[in-house]
């Protein structure tokens, strides 16, 4: 599909799926708006975009941490008249370690940015996207919502938070010329797993590429699907399948050894 017209907003555009994702809607003639904290990766990526696409990419260099950030971005936006046709919220991060040990600060600011800033900026374009019968919202959650997460208690308990949140506004709009996507990526190549310290454990032993999640995420939102699995391998699919039949606490064992250190 050719989307010369539409304007899509990513959100942790500076990396992994979010980049990916910039680069496949602007492959399909797409504009773009970039959001993330990385001035200069952002920088380069739009110099890439532009340079191989004919389309216009605008930088917003944005921490989703602060409470103001989804508004002012909504703002700038606004002012500079730009129409956004899709809303990508990808921007998510996660952290190792147990609940009572590891730093309010932190996991206040992964509330903030995996659940505040994402749904902020769905009620702030919704609205938006109503009054002309048309847009769509792709958000990012994870396989990490079918279930609790002891050792990543909070992000486990967030992306919970995006699938329920995404599922029930879809039907709120449901009729209208908007859809909303969940997309549910497995253990991917990206930064995340550095970032919060799983790199070194089972569950990310094997992972997939953030071009393939972000091809299954891109091409669900424009099908309108409702949710996404992408990136599982055989055994995770039968563990996903099997969550429902397996005993609560045999199952927090078994999630808990794979996001141990090896």
């Amino acid at each position: 599909m050719f989307l010369s017209q539409k304007t899509a907003l990513i959100t942790g555009a500076s990396s992994g799926i979010g980049k990916e994702l910039a680069r496949i809607h602007a492959e399909r003639g797409g504009d773009l708006v970039i959001v993330a904290r990385r001035e200069k990766a952002l920088g380069e990526l739009k110099n890439e975009l532009e340079k191989e696409n004919s389309i216009s990419v605008k930088v917003i260099t944005k921490d989703l941490s602060s409470p103001n950030a989804s508004q002012e971005i909504y703002d700038e936006i606004k002012k500079d008249g730009i129409e956004i046709d899709f809303l990508i919220n990808n921007a998510g991060f996660g952290g190792r370690g147990k609940f009572h040990e590891r730093e309010w600060k932190k996991d206040l600011a992964m509330i903030q940015v995996n659940i505040i800033a994402l749904s902020n900026l769905c009620r702030l374009f919704l609205p938006d996207f109503i009054a002309r019968n048309n847009g769509k919202i792709l958000n990012v959650s994870s396989t990490a919502s079918f279930l609790p997460g002891p050792l990543q208690a909070v992000y486990f308990a967030t992306k919970s938070y995006v699938q329920s949140f995404s599922n029930a506004i879809a039907e709120e709009v449901s009729g209208s010329g908007i859809t909303v996507t969940n997309l549910m990526p497995g253990a991917t190549e990206t930064e995340f797993a550095r970032t919060a310290k799983m790199d070194k454990t089972k569950l990310f032993g094997k992972t997939v590429s953030a071009r393939s999640v972000a091809q299954d995420g891109y091409q669900a939102m424009l099908d309108g699907k409702l949710d996404i699995v992408s990136g599982l391998n055989f055994m995770q699919k039968i563990m996903i399948t099997m969550i429902p039949f397996t005993p609560k606490k045999v199952l927090l064992r078994q999630v808990r050894k794979m996001q141990e250190a090896l």
